[in-house]
């Protein structure tokens, strides 16, 4: 029987910010999958890239004064450097904004096109005058045509949860310039959806192609009618041009599905595998995507009809998942809960957290939560005090007594086999994604290995004259049970499934039928051999021991939650007029002298630019024009104020104020704002009559 042909993606990264814990939770659980199918015998590849194009990373380029190029590149190094270190082994991760992606998108597009799945018209969109742009819905605010709530998003009410058109906005601004939009024309290009959806009815009634949950979501919104789906964007754009098209470019979510693809594509170019075998309708490869359940609609009903229209083949199944709270809530920044992965790992193990979901993990998309008592508790009782402990109490009698060799008879063998033979229950669960039943499988059975050694009492054995045998052979016995809960355990804790094997001194391809490399696979079966763990280590000499983990301590916790908190300048505000005293009033500051304040230059300063900024609950970075210049300041004040509405809006700068490296970036100036703090801060308006640069007497 020849081994399974497999590709696995997980979602693709969006490339404007750093991967954390909520990311993490995807492709630990799509990487833990993927090293069960090789270590069983599957030919399974993991492909993956950072998805690049979009107005946002246009945006953000123009903004830090790079191309978008390098700001790509940057972002793919820091994100695979952080895959990396939590064992997330690809195949080969690349980029959507890659030649492969370019050809790709191109010929899947002509295509749809020549099978008549492509149509056009003009329609009315959102335009910025001073930026010269198409709008996307998200950078139009403006009063909901409904309910008349003020600082509303062009596509949807926040307030009362209607639906509209951003042409529909009542006194709409651009979150990019702060002007109004003006109403202009714009031929586009559609993908007529509608035209599959017979093909999807069908596709999605197959079995396994979706979990229950999310297969009946599908159907409300086929059962809704199919609208075609626009597919282009006009430039400035950052991404791929269309094909008779100038200055019309795929909207991101035509290109980026086509990057698993492109992925493949240059994997197989890297070591010669046959591209179309993945790809090609009914071939014998088996096609998994790994997926957050917020992007279902993408991968369930466009892509697979985009495939169907292209002549490709359809995914096998797509595997939907929930999202990470932290402690029971939302991530927060405040509280230090919003974890980058690169923060944790300043403090704590990867392989913890690698655990420690997979415990959480189901092949439901339920949410799961990380309670850092649990995962202190869980990780300290389980890893260390159940597995690791078992080499822990059993290896320093074979080292000390018998040099380091074990029996030359495997005693115990009903106990042994026991453990053998749990080996396909947890492989079945493994298979389906049951990740953290098979966690308490292979836990049980480390409780039953931790009893054996209890009842035995290798301790007193040792104290005893003429029990040298016996002892020799109850730890013997310990250390091969260890030797099969690791290779259970390898799929999740990679790093220490080998550091044991190395302990253990086993360097071949035996490993609970799961050979280490595929090639050894290969040649096993070419053989008729089966390379697996059939029978315990005897007359086997082991290696030193060191500790393979260690507990976690409150502590790192402790420091981890601190040290993700944003670190804030304080911002200066004036408090507002008030008959009576408020409770915030501060005492009055020690007095200056008339001259030390007189060499203040306050200026009327316009926000042209404003953002967010990554691992700060209140810090905005914002780019005000005072005049001759435009400055770069941080100001907390995005507790009153969303980054977008900002734009547009006076203030008054501190012009002269030296310049101050932060945590964020250079400051360079300070802005002031009156108010208590919290949501009550306040700017001037943009229509209050001065201008940029007038300085303020």
């Amino acid at each position: 029987m020849s081994a399974r042909k497999i590709l696995v993606t997980s979602a693709l990264p969006y490339a404007n910010g750093p991967i954390h814990l909520g990311h993490l939770v995807e492709y630990i659980q799509t990487d833990i999958w993927v090293r069960f199918q090789k270590m069983r015998g599957s030919e399974c590849y993991y492909v993956c890239a950072d998805d690049t194009h979009g107005t946002p990373i246009m945006l953000r380029a123009e903004r830090e004064g790079m191309s978008p190029e390098q700001l790509i590149a940057e972002t793919w190094t820091q994100h695979t450097a952080d895959f990396a270190a939590f064992g997330v082994n690809f195949d080969h991760y690349h980029s959507t904004h890659s030649e492969e992606n370019r050809v790709l998108s191109r010929d899947i597009y002509l295509r749809l096109r020549e099978a008549g799945h492509i149509s056009s018209r003009s329609i009315t969109q959102a335009f910025d005058p001073v930026k010269q742009m198409f709008l996307p819905d998200r950078f139009i605010k403006g009063e909901c045509p409904k309910c008349g709530a003020a600082d509303q998003y062009g596509d949807n009410c926040e307030a009362c949860g209607a639906t509209y058109s951003p042409t529909d906005l009542k006194n709409p601004v651009s979150v990019l310039s702060g002007e109004r939009p003006i109403e202009k024309d714009s031929e586009h290009y559609f993908f007529k959806l509608g035209d599959f959806a017979e093909f999807l009815r069908e596709w999605l009634h197959a079995e396994g192609h979706l979990q229950p949950e999310v297969r009946n979501k599908m159907f409300e919104w086929l059962d809704n009618g199919l609208q075609e789906w626009d597919i282009s964007r006009d430039a400035p754009y950052f991404g791929f041009e269309i094909p008779d098209a100038p200055g019309k470019f795929f909207y991101v979510w035509l290109d980026a599905p086509i990057g698993y693809m492109a992925s493949c594509r240059a994997l197989c170019d890297k070591l010669g595998l046959a591209f179309d075998d993945f790809w090609r309708e009914g071939g014998d490869a088996e096609l998994y995507h790994f997926i957050g359940k917020d992007i279902i609609y993408f991968h369930a009903l466009f892509w697979p009809a985009i495939l169907r229209g292209a002549g490709l083949r359809t995914p096998d199944a797509v595997f939907a998942h929930g999202f990470l709270t932290v402690n029971g809530e939302k991530m927060s920044k405040s509280r230090g809960t919003f974890i980058k992965a690169r923060d944790y790992l300043d403090f704590l193990h990867p392989e913890y957290l690698r655990y420690y979901f997979a415990a959480k993990l189901s092949a439901g998309v339920d949410d799961i939560d990380l309670n850092f008592e649990d995962f202190t508790a869980r990780v300290n009782a389980d890893l260390v005090g159940k597995a690791v402990n078992i080499a822990s109490r059993c290896s320093g009698f074979i080292l000390k007594r018998f040099d380091g060799c074990l029996a030359d008879v495997g005693a115990e063998p009903e106990l042994f086999g026991k453990f053998l033979a749990a080996g396909e229950g947890i492989a079945n669960l493994y298979e389906s994604r049951e990740f953290g039943k098979a966690m308490r499988e292979i836990m049980a059975l480390a409780d039953a290995a931790n009893q054996y050694i209890d009842e035995k009492k290798p301790w007193l054995i040792a104290k005893e004259e003429g029990r040298e045998s016996e002892l020799q052979a109850v730890c013997s016995v310990g250390l091969n049970l260890f030797y099969l809960l690791i290779a259970y355990l390898a799929p999740v804790t990679p790093k220490l499934s080998h550091d044991a094997r190395e302990f253990l001194n086993v360097t071949d391809d035996r490993y609970w039928g799961w050979p280490t490399r595929i090639e050894a696979l290969l040649r096993a079966n070419s053989a008729g051999e089966r390379r697996i763990i059939d029978s315990p280590l005897v007359g086997h000499r082991i290696n030193p021991f060191t500790p393979l983990l260690t507990r976690v301590e409150p502590e790192k916790i402790q420091a981890l939650i601190e040290a993700s908190k944003e670190n804030l300048e304080p911002t200066v505000t004036a408090p507002a007029a008030s008959a009576e005293k408020p409770a915030w009033l501060e005492p009055i500051a020690e007095t200056v002298g008339i001259d030390d304040f007189a060499k203040i230059d306050l200026r009327v300063a316009r926000i042209v630019h404003a953002e967010a900024v990554p691992g700060a609950e209140k810090l905005v970075r914002v780019t005000v024009d005072i005049g001759l210049e435009t400055r770069t300041i941080f100001a907390g004040i995005k507790t009153a104020y969303a980054p977008e509405d900002l734009i547009g809006r006076l203030t008054v700068a501190v012009a002269n104020l030296q310049p101050r490296k932060m945590r964020f970036g250079v400051s360079e100036g300070m802005l002031l704002a009156a108010g208590p703090g919290g949501r009550d801060i306040w700017l001037l308006a943009p229509d209050q009559g001065a201008a940029p640069g007038m300085r303020i007497q």
